[in-house]
């Protein structure tokens, strides 16, 4: 299959068409958690209906983004990728035009199921196209602008939903998605794999995305119904005994849609294990740390959104060179070193106690910030660089499939049984704390049945006394359990370093003996 030079013309189509379009979902995913609040106002929405409108998209991407990889490696990654993008603009203009809350969550599943086609083909055409010697520098650059769009999306839904205009934030993916589509249309050329044979794997796709979709309803499902119930159980076997029937599927099939032999490849399972890991601890520190400023500690939204411009920076100015790095020592001790900077950034956010507000950013979520977004800034363009460069050409739709599905699952993780532990360590610390004041019992009951809303948590309107003493055991209540979820969330982090310590091989992937062996099975 022939390959493009990164600075070639066809690689630069290759590279802004991969870019504009992976922009979409990512503007679409941090945009959307800051107009929630005006979007609730203007179709009177409730908060369950606001964790399906985030959810539903997250649902069908889970369940169906392993379907969108392997369907590119054998129909075409161009012609995959541009349906995918096709779906995603048409969902996105439904949603924006949305006269109700069930229309709009039905229009986010047409989004997720474009999302799923879209998303691992950015990685693939990449991957795929691009000279093996520059990957790695390639997916850095994608790394660097993606991040920085992702970065800019709660500035953006800030700024729209001041305004009132929270339906833009799905109306602007159109233009971007049609300029996508005419690159790719006339400036870049099809991939697929040529050697194998086409034939799709229909059972083993339909147990995958079952398998997928229960286990992830099952979880987002937890914080509402809580663990100990038959929905939350019903949902969690079954979509695990499907899962189990996929890899038995996988194993007998002829045209598997995800080759078992990839995981023969130690730096492929360990670089999916350290995203399943990181990616955990990212969603649920990004999440709380935004809670926190905004519910806890005064901060506006748009300026919640305007404190990671430090990371946005590293971002920019770190992911290409990282990727180069990757390029020429190999990822694994920048997988190592940038995991546990991950990590200690979080554990360093996680000792901050109340705060005067933006006055103190500097002196108390900056450095956190700075440590977090370094480690972040290594660890993302190698770790992908790792997962591509693991198999061979053709299976890198299948690849990027895999280790997207995996950082979507982490992130269903990091929502649902953070948000449901959160509620716990926010019931105990309140529980302990109110002992202290003059209430009835009665009135420690209502007080404690706001726990659901974390630091949203309002003084029972019944209530006439103690109201300022109440507030504060609120937030005092928050934050202890914000420290105990980025204490948990460093866990994760270290625990994805030594993932990368222990899997991710230290030569040149282009030098891979693991390479090559998975490769000279893939051909027999």
């Amino acid at each position: 299959m022939a390959t493009v030079a990164l600075r070639s013309p066809a690689g630069k189509w290759i590279m802004v068409s991969a870019i504009l379009a992976s922009s979409m979902a990512f503007i679409d995913g941090t945009a959307l958690n800051v107009v929630l609040p005006a979007l609730q106002n203007s179709l009177q929405a409730s908060g369950a209906d606001l964790f399906w409108i985030l959810n539903a998209y997250l649902l069908m991407l889970a369940a169906l983004i392993l379907i969108g990889g392997s369907l590119g490696d054998k129909l075409g990654r161009k012609k995959i990728f541009m349906a995918g993008i096709f779906i995603f603009i048409c969902g996105s203009a439904l949603c924006g035009i949305s006269p109700g809350v069930t229309w709009l969550i039905i229009f986010r599943i047409i989004q997720g199921i474009g999302g799923a086609l879209m998303i691992p083909g950015s990685l693939s055409l990449i991957s795929s196209s691009i000279d093996v010697k520059e990957r790695g520098k390639a997916i850095g650059t994608w790394s660097a602008f993606t991040t920085v769009v992702t970065m800019g999306g709660p500035v953006l839904g800030g700024a729209l939903a001041d305004a009132g205009l929270w339906r833009y934030i799905f109306f602007i993916n159109v233009p971007i998605g049609l300029a996508a589509l005419v690159m790719l249309w006339l400036k870049v050329n099809e991939t697929k794999d040529e050697d194998g044979d086409h034939a799709i794997d229909f059972p083993g796709a339909i147990a995958i995305a079952l398998g997928l979709a229960l286990v992830t309803f099952g979880f987002l499902r937890t914080p509402a119904v809580g663990l100990h119930n038959w929905q939350v159980y019903l949902s969690l076997a079954t979509g695990l005994l499907l899962l189990i029937a996929f890899v038995i599927i996988e194993k007998k099939s002829k045209n598997p849609m995800m080759p078992l032999q990839l995981f023969a490849n130690p730096t492929f399972t360990g670089a999916n294990l350290l995203t399943l890991f990181l990616y955990a601890g990212l969603g649920a520190g990004m999440l709380f740390l935004s809670l926190n400023m905004v519910q806890v500690q005064g901060y506006s939204q748009l300026q919640s959104g305007l404190t990671f411009l430090p990371f946005t920076v590293m971002m920019i100015s770190l992911a290409r060179f990282a990727g180069g790095l990757a390029d020429k020592f190999g990822p694994r001790l920048l997988l190592i070193f940038g995991p546990a900077a991950a990590g200690t950034g979080l554990l360093m956010l996680s000792f901050i106690k109340q705060t005067n507000g933006p006055a103190d950013y500097w002196t108390t979520f900056f450095p956190g910030v700075i440590v977090f977004g370094l480690g972040m800034s290594f660890t993302v363009a190698p770790l992908t660089a790792a997962v591509m460069g693991s198999v061979s050409d053709h299976f890198s739709g299948t690849a990027s499939g895999v280790n997207n599905a995996v950082s979507r699952i982490a992130g269903v993780f990091a929502n649902a049984i953070f948000g449901a532990l959160a509620v716990l360590f926010f019931i105990g610390a309140l529980q302990t704390k109110i002992q202290d004041l003059k209430l009835t019992t009665n009135e420690k009951q209502q007080v404690t049945a706001q726990a659901t809303n974390l630091g949203n948590a309002k003084v029972p309107e019944g209530i006439r006394t103690n109201k300022q003493e109440i507030k504060k055991v609120y937030h005092e209540s928050f934050i202890n359990a914000y420290a105990k979820i980025m204490r948990t969330s460093a866990a994760l982090g270290f625990l994805g370093a030594l993932m990368g310590m222990v899997f991710i091989r230290g030569v040149r992937k282009s030098e891979s003996p693991e390479v090559s062996k998975v490769r000279k099975s893939e051909s027999q």
